[in-house]
């Protein structure tokens, strides 16, 4: 009865363990962490399947967003904005409330951030018990700028699957689109609690400076010696390239 209701109400697996021991029954899932010592360790199947999405930038994350394992397109992508490997630990929201992280490089900050932040809040809402999200969230509002609307939680609004994200980079602007996938079927909590985000190029010139970067042919400094004074968004710059 306890796992039938649990199921109904979708409740997530480490409150189902709290509810089968408060009904003096053993927990049923296990956490296994991605490093486990197993013939196959979990993190090694998740490494192959992000590396089959390159070039595309993919970050696994875990229960409280902090940054797992991510694949040679995510690295090549915070390696173009100085300053991210400072924002320690890696943690996908504090990536972009952090000033010194993606914040002063994303053009559409506000929309990102509001959207991120009640992501946060759902997952709150959902694990009552947990203290780490509650402190994530007090530490994402405590940064400059936030507005105060933040803190409150819109639950009433189902989360959109699709989040726009430009990223000003010299002056080229990088757009790309962003999807959280989660494990379908998972018995371990370690599973259950990924999130898999992927970043999807939304236009040919994103597309196209993706693949340059993950071909190695287009490094840094010939893309920067490349770009004209005034911005030009990466479908201008493929077009001027290919002049």
């Amino acid at each position: 009865m306890v796992l039938r209701l649990s199921t109904a109400l979708q409740i997530p697996l480490p409150e189902r363990n709290v509810l089968l021991l408060a009904a003096g029954f053993a927990p049923l899932y296990r956490h296994t962490s991605l490093d486990a010592t197993e013939p196959e360790p979990p993190s090694d199947d998740m490494k192959f399947f992000i590396a089959q999405l390159e070039p595309n930038p993919v970050l696994v994350l875990g229960h409280h967003w902090d940054v797992l394992i991510m694949n040679d397109g995510a690295k090549r992508l915070l390696a173009l904005f100085p300053g991210c490997d400072s924002v320690m630990p890696l943690n996908g929201p504090r990536l972009i409330f952090h000033p010194k992280g993606l914040r002063p490089f994303i053009e559409n900050w506000e929309v990102v951030a509001s959207r991120i932040i009640q992501r946060v809040h759902r997952n709150a809402a959902d694990n009552p018990s947990d203290e780490t999200l509650k402190c994530l969230i007090e530490e994402l509002l405590s940064y400059p700028n936030v507005p105060s609307r933040w803190r409150r939680p819109d639950l009433d609004n189902p989360p959109q699957p699709f989040l726009k994200i430009n990223c000003r980079w010299k002056n080229l602007t990088l757009r790309l689109f962003s999807t959280l996938t989660t494990l379908g079927t998972p018995m371990d909590i370690a599973r259950c609690e990924l999130r898999i985000e992927t970043l999807f190029p939304t236009d040919e010139g994103t597309r196209t400076v993706l693949n340059r970067l993950a071909e190695d042919c287009l490094p840094e400094e010939r893309l920067s010696r490349t770009l004209k004074p005034g911005g030009e968004s990466a479908s201008q710059f493929v077009a001027n390239s290919e002049q």
